[in-house]
């Protein structure tokens, strides 16, 4: 990618989050999800850890081994023309220098954003210092000044994903958090598991920078976090699940039932599904 079309991508991608009403980030696990997502009509994609490393045969959790991460993420990068944002959980490092390192390796696939979580991954402590994972952000923030690729930093608690401390405490701790993790240079702080209206727009009123929901069930509507300014809206790991859940119901089908149906109706071609691989006109 050539540096004026990542400038293009990274500036339309930080757009995205400057709009009136919130828009809808769906999360690829390859180049043809991503090709599906753009054909769409999304206007970017976000990518999936979950949906990368099981569809690879790894659990999730930082398991994909990181080489197999950077040649998906290159995959679905020169799959589509659209910015690409990566999951990269909690950056693959156990030091601010190992993260940084694996960093500068995620920028040169080609994304233009980040997804960095504040979860270690270790149940007898679940979550990294506020201090620390500030660091952290600061440190990306300048090695992306220094190559001189912009890089779109989505910082991610997970107080109420993994359900940490307190539950009378946990809205003001991640409030604190984002603020934190704001003025080290996060562009936006995702706070997966907030489904309440009540606690969404509190959030809101405290976290002036861009915010990120995670969609699911009993989440309120697109046009009700548009009126309450939430920015952006991801699909998470929900396409690849509903993509295996209807495998399932096909195979289901088919031994149950002798019957081909969900197969072949209204599915698309093979030629159509042979376009999908061709590379992106921006390479």
């Amino acid at each position: 990618m050539s540096d004026q079309n990542r400038f293009i991508k990274f500036n339309t991608f930080q757009q995205l989050h400057r709009q009136s009403s919130t828009f809808v980030l769906p999360n690829a696990w390859d180049a043809s999800s991503a090709r599906i997502f753009q054909e769409s009509g999304f206007k970017a994609i976000g990518t999936t850890s979950a949906g990368m490393a099981i569809s690879l045969g790894y659990s999730d959790g930082q398991k994909l081994p990181f080489v197999k991460l950077t040649e998906s993420l290159k995959m679905i990068v020169n799959s589509v023309n659209v910015p690409v944002s990566a999951d990269i959980e909690a950056g693959y490092g156990a030091s601010i220098e190992e993260v940084v390192e694996n960093i500068r390796q995620i920028i040169l696939t080609g994304v233009v954003g980040i997804n960095l979580e504040d979860g270690t991954g270790n149940p007898e402590d679940p979550i990294f210092d506020v201090s620390l994972q500030a660091e952290k952000i600061t440190a990306i923030k300048e090695l992306s000044r220094l190559l001189k690729m912009p890089l779109f930093i989505n910082a991610r608690t997970d107080l109420y994903w993994l359900n940490i401390g307190d539950p009378v405490l946990r809205l003001q701790s991640a409030i604190n958090r984002a603020i934190a993790y704001q003025k080290a240079g996060a562009d936006c702080i995702f706070i997966p598991g907030v489904k309440n209206i009540d606690t969404i727009e509190k959030l809101r009123q405290e976290i002036s920078s861009p915010i990120n929901l995670l969609a699911g069930a009993d989440m309120p509507s697109l046009k009700r976090l548009s009126e309450t300014g939430i920015e952006r809206v991801s699909s998470g790991s929900a396409p690849f699940r509903a993509t295996i859940t209807l495998l399932r119901k096909i195979s289901e089908d088919i031994i149950n039932h002798g019957n081909f149906q969900l197969m072949i109706d209204d599915v698309i071609t093979y030629n159509d599904v042979a376009e999908l691989i061709k590379p992106s006109s921006d390479m």
